[in-house]
């Protein structure tokens, strides 16, 4: 029962792992090791702290308001190449000190992957705060989108932080060299996973799951 239990609380704490921005591995006065999306006690000892990717975005060294808004409504921004709108879009998440991932529409795979997103009558540039979309850039509507979402009026990013390259909306599959991958490589790789994958959890750490 206890294996069973175990293994239940490893899945709901990968479950947090993905949608929460940071987790925590501490030490209790017992000698037991957990792992949790809520800070430790004041009695754990050997705190260590781990921030979660939320797409492509690390939210790691973010302060606490700029963390939950990014968690509970991660930013996706739709461009296309010689768009002025797109530009200026850009420019205001930038600014603002919004963290956002970009997804370029160039291709007919990308438009495909866009419509199925957007849907099928719309056009860049498109924002997406969570769930919420914004059609076109029109700055005062999507200050407030992000406003709502509790984004920071005013930038609160680390000075070290970049947000990642922009990539396509229909990406290539990738080869173990980082390479662009053809569709008969990306069958084989299907059918065969990769050696690298990480094993089952041991105790209560997340499946897969390492500091």
């Amino acid at each position: 029962m206890n294996r069973v239990l175990q293994s239940c609380s490893a899945l709901l704490l990968l479950v947090a792992a993905s949608a929460h921005a940071q987790l925590y591995k501490w030490v209790g006065p017992d000698g037991k090791v957990t792992y949790s999306d809520v800070a430790p006690p004041a009695t754990a000892s050997r705190v260590e702290t781990k921030g979660v990717a939320l797409g492509n975005v690390s939210t790691a060294g973010f302060p606490f308001e700029l963390s939950e808004a990014t968690k509970n409504h991660p930013v996706t921004l739709y461009t296309t190449r010689n768009c002025g709108p797109c530009d200026e879009g850009r420019k205001l998440l930038t600014t603002r000190g919004v963290p956002f991932s970009e997804k370029t529409v160039n291709s007919a795979e990308d438009a495909a992957r866009f419509r199925q997103a957007a849907g099928e009558d719309e056009q860049v540039p498109v924002l997406f705060v969570g769930r919420s979309k914004q059609r076109g850039f029109e700055p005062g509507a999507w200050n407030s989108a992000l406003t709502v979402a509790g984004y920071p009026e005013s930038s609160k990013l680390p000075s070290s932080y970049r947000n990642p390259q922009a990539e396509p909306a229909a990406p290539a599959p990738k080869q173990a060299g980082g390479k662009p991958q053809n569709a008969a490589s990306a069958s084989k790789s299907a059918a065969n996973p990769s050696a690298t994958e990480l094993p089952p959890a041991i105790g209560n750490a997340p499946p897969g799951f390492r500091f």
